[in-house]
């Protein structure tokens, strides 16, 4: 696919190259143009540093192994995506309102235009236009428990989406407009660092190494990974390993064994000390310290359905609604 330029004017440096048009493009191509390079969105879990996605969940994506990986439903009123398309044009507009800035849809899929790095992808939610000070709009929404991230400023995984923005377009600076707990919009301006975009290179070119060179990255212990590994490998062939021999991956083993033991006994001591706490507030619904409090406290009574008498009484209603569970690999140290 021939990309084309973005910018008509051959004084401007590094132009970001138009792969591909978004206006009508359906969603299931977007999603398939996007595993041709690292998009911006991609930026943080390309380095290891998105608190979503692993590395090793980002790579099944784009060697198109995330076929059994669970994909968020772009029209699920309960997912945080379906709101962040939803509320992405009145974040803008607002942005707009606050700082007179006019703003514009690009539609578009860029690419970097060195073709060294040409796997450098983006979309841009908007381009600013009409002010020298800045040239790219992103938009964010983060509700209660997302809001956490922004108490400091911007996440690192956001600046780092924006800095491969800034990388693949050649501009100098980008508004991060986020919406917080659908009230607070807050505003923060994001300035070109090369020296930040060389080292965000080098790292996602290591990164898209292991994409050509069909190789897995290593687990990083996030739950991301551990879902990724399952879909990785799902099944075992019986077949048994003999690692006496790697050093590496006994070390690790008695390591497994020895904080496993840890764990064992700091969950011990957890327990006993809850429960002496427990056994001395009795009937008591609270006890204070100096340094704090415990509270203990019974839930509200609620109702359940009773599937047992159901299926003694309507016994038909077992095979009617059967599904099968697929079974999935346990792991055990012994």
């Amino acid at each position: 696919m021939k990309a084309s330029s973005l910018n008509r004017s051959t004084d401007k440096p590094r132009p970001a190259l138009r792969l591909i048009s978004t206006k009508e493009l359906p969603r299931e191509d977007w999603l398939a143009v996007r595993k041709q390079g690292i998009g911006s969105s991609d930026a943080g879990a390309a380095v290891g540093l998105n608190p979503y996605k692993s590395q090793l969940e980002l790579w099944l994506e784009k060697t198109g192994r995330d076929t059994t990986l669970p994909k968020a439903d772009p029209h699920d009123e309960e997912s945080p995506m379906y709101w962040g398309n939803v509320l992405e044009p009145i974040v803008a507009w607002h942005y707009s309102k606050r700082t007179n800035n006019k703003v514009r849809r690009i539609n578009a899929i860029l690419q970097h235009p060195n073709p060294d790095i040409s796997w450098m992808l983006a979309n841009i939610d908007r381009e600013v236009i009409g002010t020298d000070d800045v040239q790219i709009l992103e938009c964010k929404t983060a509700g209660i428990n997302g809001a956490r991230l922004w108490k400091d400023g911007v996440p690192e995984y956001v600046q780092l989406q924006v800095m491969h923005q800034l990388a693949v377009t050649g501009k100098q600076a980008a508004d991060v407009a986020v919406l917080l707990g659908g009230q607070t919009l807050d505003i923060h301006r994001i300035e070109r660092d090369d020296q930040m975009i060389a080292r965000l290179i080098e790292l996602e070119r290591r990164f898209w190494q292991y994409v050509e060179t069909d190789t897995p990255p290593p687990a990083d212990g996030s739950a991301s990974a551990e879902l990724a590994l399952r879909c990785l490998y799902p099944e075992d062939n019986g077949q048994t390993l003999d690692l006496s021999n790697h050093a590496g991956l006994t070390a690790a083993y008695i390591e497994l064994k020895a904080v496993r033991q840890l764990i064992a006994e700091k969950e011990m001591r957890e327990a006993q000390l809850k429960q002496m706490l427990q056994q001395a507030i009795g009937d008591a619904t609270r006890a204070e310290f100096s340094h704090g409090f415990i509270s203990w406290k019974k839930s509200k009574d609620s109702t359940v359905l009773d599937v047992e008498n159901m299926l003694k009484e309507k016994p038909y209603l077992q095979a009617r609604y059967t599904k099968l569970k697929h079974g999935s690999r346990r792991f055990l140290v012994g």
